[in-house]
């Protein structure tokens, strides 16, 4: 999902959250949707997911998108491979909000 669909899908829906994913091990932030209803989705430009060096950067699109809040998420690769539970996906085990 580009940032124009992103802007026109928080217009129409409203039971969505936005989540800001830290992977651990890494320096970049990614940015998903969460509808209430349906599939995650990754935030992308030209068809490549988006990936950001600062949350600044991340605040930028999101105000370009009109969006004001979302959740930090701290994501850990191995949770799922090596049969530990994934808290990330838990609303409140590792979310962090967001108001910007």
């Amino acid at each position: 999902m580009d940032i124009e669909a992103l802007e026109n899908f928080t217009r129409t829906h409203h039971d969505y959250d936005i989540r800001i994913v830290a992977h651990a091990g890494s320096r970049y932030y990614q940015v998903m949707l969460e509808p209430a209803g349906g599939a995650t989705q990754v935030l992308t430009r030209r068809g490549k997911p988006m990936m950001f060096r600062a949350l600044d950067d991340v605040y930028g699109e999101l105000k370009r998108a009109d969006i004001r809040q979302a959740y930090l998420v701290h994501q850990v690769a191995n949770d799922d491979p090596v049969g530990f539970d994934a808290h990330y996906c838990d609303p409140q085990a590792s979310r962090l909000s967001l108001v910007f």
